[in-house]
């Protein structure tokens, strides 16, 4: 039997920076995400794929793969079983739950294609660099009331798709195409950052490669300013902190770090948290002086993306502090920055509200203040103890940790019985 060659899959592999091997490596982790072992894939396989020989994956594959790519298997060329070529874009007859939580953007970025190759072209000018504006602005607006949410990180990869599927839809100057690319990336990193606020960190790591090539594409300094200073964050989350360093590191390099002090206050705050992860108390406090002085020295008038300007301010300053002393074990130094950024933090930072809430329940228990530690974590938003990974799992750190300080107190009965009425199996 004759076969065709997949020269779209060809296409995204040389495109993204993918060699049959590395591919056949993200997939293999990628089925490791969502069955619990990890794939069995070589670069033969991938080369089976490009060469036509496999012209429908297996579907544990094919969920991993699309999860990889961020598109539906027959944008990249596949054929369902039974299927005509031609028919390669319509989607397949099964429509597995892994399939629909990933593939959001890939379908939208399909559908885009499609109709920027029937023939139709435009200019693509400002207005349509606002529009996508407009819309990052509205993912930063819900990432602040919610975060980690998937939806936000779904949201986020379908406009990266749109943005992209924009480049193919007509012509543009230089400038606006570079602007397209930057939101793109801003997207992208927008994705990556709910997955890191959702301690999604396999589906964050994805997100961060794409946004990383994305901004070079854009040569946007912000962005990949945003883009690797979040890659810190995760490597810190991850509690991997040599890596989280030098991914902050390569943020802090960056020349708009020089140029504007509140990029280098933010740069060195973060690095402040990771020192406080990895154990190093003269590290944090001297980074974190460093953070300060950049930021008091910041001009408030300069002009910064939404992003920046949305949620770097002294109460961020604040809560970083307040985990790097946190993991210090430094619990009255923490406290006295949690009630800092909280003070100072505004209205509409539900998340981070919600964040700074639990590490101040649980300065206070490190400190063994029992009752205004029960007090503090009693006062966490309910939705978001019950629905914000990163709050919940605080909390339940914030539970065992006061069975074990006070198990027979009344307070601690109190507690439960809270517990028990709210969240019930959320901590």
């Amino acid at each position: 039997m004759s076969t065709s060659r997949n020269a779209t899959l060809e296409a995204w592999m040389a495109e993204n920076g993918y060699s049959s091997n590395s591919l056949a490596d993200a997939v293999n982790s990628a089925v490791g995400d969502l069955t619990g072992k990890v794939g069995g894939l070589d670069g033969s396989s991938v080369r089976d794929w490009k060469a036509g020989r496999v012209r429908w994956p297996k579907s544990a594959t094919r969920v991993a793969l699309e999860k990889v790519t961020g598109l539906p298997a027959a944008a990249l060329g596949f054929v369902p079983r039974g299927r005509a070529p031609s028919s390669a874009l319509a989607p397949p007859p099964e429509d597995p739950v892994e399939r629909r939580r990933f593939l959001t953007a890939g379908t939208a970025l399909a559908a885009a294609t499609v109709t920027a190759s029937s023939g139709s072209s435009r200019r693509i000018g400002t207005s349509d660099v606002d529009r996508l504006q407009q819309r990052f602005t509205e993912i930063i607006a819900s990432d602040h009331r919610h975060g980690g949410r998937l939806g936000i990180e779904q949201k986020s990869l379908a406009l990266a798709g749109e943005a992209l599927a924009l480049q193919s839809s007509g012509s543009a100057s230089q400038r606006v195409r570079a602007y397209v690319y930057a939101c793109a990336a801003a997207f992208r990193s927008s994705a990556m950052w709910a997955a890191i606020d959702g301690r999604r960190f396999g589906e964050a790591m994805l997100h961060m490669r794409e946004a990383q090539a994305l901004a070079e594409l854009s040569a946007d300094p912000a962005i990949k300013f945003r883009i690797w200073s979040h890659a810190g964050t995760l490597y810190r989350h991850m509690g991997r902190p040599m890596e989280a360093m030098a991914a902050n590191d390569v943020a802090r390099s960056l020349s708009i770090t020089r140029r504007d002090p509140l990029f280098a206050s933010l740069g060195l705050a973060r690095q402040a948290a990771i020192h406080g992860v990895a154990g190093n108390a003269t590290a944090a406090r001297r980074s974190f002086a460093r953070a300060q002085d950049a930021m008091d020295r910041a001009d408030p008038r300069a002009n910064r993306p939404v992003w920046m300007i949305s949620f770097y301010d002294q109460a961020e300053l604040d809560s970083l502090a307040l985990t790097g002393y946190l993991a210090l074990g430094d619990y009255e130094t923490a406290e006295a920055h949690a009630h800092r950024c909280l003070a100072a933090l505004r209205p509409h930072m539900q998340r981070s509200k919600a964040i700074a809430t639990a590490r101040l329940a649980c300065a206070q228990l490190g400190q063994e203040d029992v009752g205004p530690a029960v007090a503090t974590a009693m006062s966490v938003s309910r939705n978001a103890g019950a629905h914000h990974p990163r709050v919940a799992r605080m909390l339940r750190s914030f539970h065992t940790k006061l069975r074990a300080t006070a198990p027979n107190s009344p307070t601690t009965r109190m507690w439960n019985q809270y517990v028990h009425a709210t969240w019930k199996d959320s901590v």
